[in-house]
């Protein structure tokens, strides 16, 4: 891995740095308003270890022995992806968010540590399918994002699909308190161990435990920025922000719409200057491409983006937790009667399960559409008996797996009035045979 570019001559540990280490070897002769080291060229360096100024270097320290004396859930706070991170490089992160601001940086990690005290008691959920109620699978068919390769940094690639958020289709499967536990699961697990790994192999060069973020806002539409969604962000962000801080490398918005252009127009005037100079917006595709080339090696880099790695959409049919090849999932908006259908190619069989939270339910019917052969013994009721029960309802229509080709149809009938609609997500499981 190439050196990175801020680098300097840095102790062999990533602990008990002396003052002067910590400064970039440069000696400011007592002047305590002088700028870290590199800071006037690349906002991005300040208040990291060899740029500090003199009167950040003292803070670390301090902070440094608060740290060590209150032990327990406080530093396990600090050292949220483990030790791994090293002494200097975690500190620093913390420090950074609250601007090198002493009492602003403890006050942050006690609000940290209750936050975090509940999902700690369960191990951040480290079962994904416990945490969501559903199958991680289903939850990324809805909301498309993952986790492919690295950066030319060491940092890990994280690609998410906003634009093709499926509302709906998420709160069919899970619940908001479903969604934030996984995200602890994500954070603690998937992507503290992706760190760990990366410092492991390189630990000479790996020193930021950061991610490059890369938000595809493809097909977004002002409609889809809703109560809904928006509460999902929020909910997510102020976990974020407060238990995992300064752990952005840079965020790549691809494929942003028009509207979205000229609002960032405005929010990018009240952000201080390094949180603006992470976040890049980029309205064309071949533009995109390249410049997450400039960023990520090709054989990193997904193909549906310009490198030479699995495409997305393979990366995340490969993540599925069953024996199924690939997950397809449609939205049936039931008004009196509906269907939805799916084409199994040769060579491919297809098995359906019904998922919902309605209390009238509906009557299920599978059938071929070309030949309108009936495929189920008889139309299977679908219900959730009780509007309380944390879980929505599941039912596999048929056992037996239907093989292709051909075009799969669900046929529903709603038990409910023709004047209300109720949501039924229809999960089409496809496996080779």
């Amino acid at each position: 891995m190439a050196e990175p570019a801020d680098s300097f001559r840095r102790p062999d540990s990533d602990a008990g740095w002396e003052k002067i280490q910590l400064m970039g070897g440069i000696d400011t002769n007592g002047n305590k308003d002088a700028k870290g080291k590199g800071v006037d060229n690349d906002p991005t360096l300040w208040g990291r270890p060899g740029h500090l100024t003199s009167t950040e270097a003292d803070t670390f320290y301090k902070f440094k022995e608060e740290v060590e004396s209150r032990g327990g859930d406080f530093k396990d706070t600090v050292y949220c992806f483990g030790p791994e991170e090293g002494e200097v490089w975690a500190l620093c992160r913390w420090l950074r968010a609250r601007k090198y601001v002493y009492e602003d940086v403890v006050a942050m990690i006690e609000e940290a540590t209750e936050v975090r005290k509940s999902a700690k008691e369960h191990d951040f959920y480290p079962n994904p399918v416990d945490a969501l109620g559903c199958e991680a699978s289903l939850f990324y068919a809805q909301y498309p994002q993952l986790y492919s390769g690295y950066a030319k940094t060491g940092v890990p690639l994280f690609i998410s699909k906003p634009g093709v958020l499926n509302v709906d289709g998420m709160e069919v499967i899970t619940t908001l308190d479903g969604i934030l536990k996984f995200h602890w699961y994500i954070m603690m697990h998937d992507f503290a161990n992706r760190l760990r790994s990366q410092k492991a192999k390189d630990p000479d060069n790996f020193k930021r435990f950061e991610c490059l973020c890369v938000l595809d806002l493809a097909n977004l539409t002002m409609s889809q920025l809703g109560r809904k969604t928006l509460s999902i962000i929020k909910e997510q962000s102020a976990i974020d922000s407060v238990a995992f801080p300064e752990t952005m490398y840079k965020m790549i918005l691809l494929n942003a719409p028009s509207f979205f252009s000229a609002t960032w127009k405005l929010i990018k005037g009240w952000l201080d200057p390094r949180t603006a100079a992470k976040i890049e917006v980029i309205s064309s595709t071949s533009a995109g491409e390249q410049r997450l080339l400039e960023l990520v090696d090709a054989d990193q880099l997904p193909s549906d983006y310009g490198g030479k790695a699995e495409d997305t959409e393979r990366i995340l049919a490969n993540s599925c937790e069953g024996e199924e090849d690939r997950l397809v999932t449609k939205v049936l908006y039931l008004r009196g009667s509906g269907s939805e259908s799916v084409e199994v190619p040769s060579g491919m069989s297809v098995q359906t399960t019904i998922i919902t939270r309605s209390t009238s339910g509906a009557l299920f019917t599978l059938t071929d559409s070309d030949t309108k052969e009936v495929l189920s013994q008889k139309e299977i009721e679908v219900i959730h008996k009780d509007e309380k029960l944390p879980l929505p309802t599941r039912v596999l229509l048929k056992e037996e797996k239907i093989k292709g080709p051909m075009k799969l149809k669900v046929k529903a009938i709603s038990n409910a009035s023709r004047f209300t609609t109720h949501n039924f997500l229809i999960a089409f499981s496809l496996f080779k045979e």
